[in-house]
């Protein structure tokens, strides 16, 4: 595999739309789910509201992300920027912090079927921490899955502990499972 990752334009949606596929990515997604303000259910607008929502973000520019290619087809994906971005993890109590407006997150990715466990999100971890640094955040998160078990692909679009660390982060909380807060200062 011949990866290289590359930041998220306008011109790149289509890239996007390709590697997520009709579904979203997972459940008509869109990567959405982490965006959803207060009193907004997800079932309301998976599918083509989410599409539409993050088609207008790519399109203006807003949308901060980075596409891995394995050549000529996009493979990964993952989104980041300020956490006070990403409604639902800054207002999960279970995630909560005094300092928010200091921090950046990098709070989901997507590899998609018969790439992942091929270092795809690795590469974007490692990438989107550098656009991070570059964008002037001296704070950074993720919120990988911890436990024992192996997990389904679909229940670690927030990445895994053991990636987070190689990468520099740290454990700042002492969940034995779901949802952790992982830190990397830049």
């Amino acid at each position: 595999m011949t990866l290289s990752v590359r930041g998220l334009t306008p011109e790149l949606w289509p890239e996007l739309e390709r590697l997520f596929g009709p579904r979203g990515a997972t459940a008509g997604c869109w990567c959405q789910w982490v965006r959803l303000e207060k009193g907004e259910r997800f079932d309301d607008i998976k599918g083509e509201i989410a599409h539409g929502r993050l088609r207008e973000e790519v399109c203006s520019g807003a949308r901060r992300g980075l596409i891995a290619f394995d050549g000529d087809e996009p493979v990964g994906w993952v989104t980041y920027g300020p956490r006070r971005y990403f409604a639902r993890i800054d207002r999960a109590p279970s995630l909560a912090v005094d300092d928010a407006d200091r921090v950046w997150s990098i709070p989901c990715f997507f590899v998609k079927a018969g790439r992942r466990g091929q270092g795809v999100a690795t590469a974007l971890l490692a990438a989107a921490a550098a656009a991070c640094r570059d964008a002037g955040a001296a704070i950074l998160e993720g919120y990988p899955v911890a436990g024992d078990r192996p997990q389904a692909a679909a229940f670690v679009w927030t990445g895994t502990v053991p990636m987070f660390a190689r990468a520099g982060f740290a454990r700042v909380d002492d969940k034995p499972s779901g949802k952790v807060r992982m830190r990397r200062t830049l």
